[in-house]
């Protein structure tokens, strides 16, 4: 499965499934990265962290730590 971390710049893509455990997985569903959300890939910095993300309306930016967590189609 697809890892937000792999996806490209003016992807849109569907949250499947949140890894993780506990307080970290809290924090990735507390910024709206639920699943089955939708999210377009606006940007990513340079050397891969942060990328940034707009999600149910919003700007979003995810360290790259976390996006590895986040597998999406």
């Amino acid at each position: 499965m697809k890892t937000l971390r792999e996806a490209k710049v003016g992807e849109t893509l569907t949250v499947v499934k949140l890894r993780g455990a506990g307080a970290v997985k809290r924090r990735i569903m507390d910024m709206g990265l639920t699943k089955g959300v939708q999210l377009f890939v606006r940007k990513v910095a340079p050397l891969g962290d942060p990328i940034e993300l707009t999600v149910r309306g919003y700007e979003l930016s995810v360290r790259r730590a976390d996006a590895e967590m986040v597998e999406v189609e």
